[in-house]
């Protein structure tokens, strides 16, 4: 239930500029339906839906819609991975080898073939901050990632977490821990460091620890048969797991292809929750469910009463933790000025060479279906956009920013 904006320092009527914005992507074409929410000082201001969740079905976009959230999956799990921080299960700068014994043996791959051993062992604080080594299938620019299309590490929902991280174990690194940034599958290899350390599938961790607790009941790595109904259908480019050298083109800008519905049961099914679990991608959720999630970091780890981490675990996650020689850091070859990185998420560290509104200590990330959130600590202020589009070019949430922090009028 929304409340009054004017009550947190926030005005209706600019928040009301929303509408026209977001309904523009829909009556556009390209988006086939967006559902987006706002929050300050721990109140929903703004909420609303438009276009529909299934176009050929003709179901509209509805406040209780399910999404494939893909990376949004990423601060889920690095929260849950931090949870077990807190209890003194592991430190960050522990090797992962500590936990996974067949990183001890994973070779580094040089630009020429060759295989050399790590320079120093690949930390868990690497894994959450994207300096571990470890890419994805779809970046070309490490020969390693013709390996993991061979493994099918990406697209082959029918092996659990931990049989993953065994194969990717086996593969070299794309590079040298703790050398660079670069977007890979370090958050799959916490997820299963999640497993190892709790003794729990992490599913039931997260079901136990966080979804339960929060009041997030549509977040999963599945959705119930009774449920399904309310799943959106996917539109957009080919599936991002499937189509590597199309996604290559969609991430320089040199195919806008054409926005049709697209089936990405095959790799990101619903109906198999025990085995389809990852740390990167695989998670279900709401508008609603991960406001609440993203309420709970806003509120420096407490909602409704809860409590799910301490304050000071949550200011360690979203501190920068890059060198200033990794930044700015590059996703698909495209610079991203003005933001660190953290445990999990973005870090805006300058207003300015960001070029938007924010304020410095902001975090969040986004999924390929261009889902996307974001925690303004400084201004209190909370905001989530789910659609089903994968991998577009436009940036509705970017929009969904500008008009979100034009509407503070104190």
């Amino acid at each position: 239930m929304t409340q009054a904006a004017e009550s947190v320092g926030m005005s209706t009527p600019r928040l009301d500029r929303i509408h026209r914005a977001m309904q523009g992507y829909v009556d556009s074409g390209r988006f086939a339906g967006i559902s987006v929410g706002v929050a300050r000082r721990g109140r929903t201001v703004f909420e609303a839906q438009y276009g529909q969740r299934d176009r050929e079905a003709g179901q509209p976009m509805t406040a209780d819609t399910i999404f494939r959230i893909y990376s949004m999956t990423k601060p889920v799990v690095s929260t849950a991975l931090m949870l077990l921080f807190e209890e003194g299960r592991f430190r960050l700068t522990d090797p992962v080898a500590a936990y996974l014994p067949a990183f001890a043996a994973t070779k580094v791959q040089q630009p020429d073939g060759t295989l050399v051993d790590q320079a120093r062992p690949m930390q868990v604080r690497d894994l959450l901050s994207h300096t571990c080594g470890l890419t994805y299938d779809f970046f070309a620019d490490y020969p390693v990632a013709q390996q993991y299309r061979d493994a099918r590490l990406m697209n082959d929902p029918t092996r659990t977490l931990a049989q993953v991280v065994d194969a990717l174990a086996a593969l070299p690194l794309a590079f040298q821990p703790g050398s660079r940034w670069h977007y890979g599958l370090g958050i799959d290899v916490a997820a299963r460091l999640v497993e190892v350390l709790s003794g729990q599938p992490l599913g039931a961790f997260l079901q136990e620890r966080m979804f339960g607790p929060l009041g997030m009941p549509d977040t999963a790595f599945g959705v119930d048969a009774a449920k399904r109904g309310r799943l959106a259908a996917m539109y957009g480019h080919p599936d991002i797991f499937g189509s590597n050298e199309t996604l290559l083109r969609i991430f320089t800008g040199a195919d806008m292809g054409v926005y049709a519905r697209r089936e990405v049961d095959s790799t990101y099914p619903a109906d198999t929750p025990e085995v389809f679990v990852r740390g990167g991608i695989g998670l279900f959720s709401t508008l609603s469910d991960y406001l609440r999630f993203a309420q709970m970091l806003a509120n420096n780890g407490e909602l409704d009463g809860v409590r799910v981490l301490g304050r000071k675990t949550l200011e360690l996650m979203h501190t920068n933790h890059l060198a200033e020689t990794l930044r700015p850091w590059e996703l698909g070859g495209l610079p991203n000025p003005g933001w660190g990185f953290g445990l999990g998420s973005r870090v805006l560290m300058n207003v300015a060479e960001m070029a938007g509104a924010g304020s410095e200590g902001e975090f969040g990330w986004a999924g390929a279906a261009k889902t996307y959130y974001w925690v303004d600590p400084r201004e209190q202020l909370v905001g989530v956009l789910m659609t089903q589009c994968m991998a577009g070019l436009e940036l509705p949430e970017q929009d969904l920013r500008t008009l979100a922090y034009q509407a503070i009028a104190d």
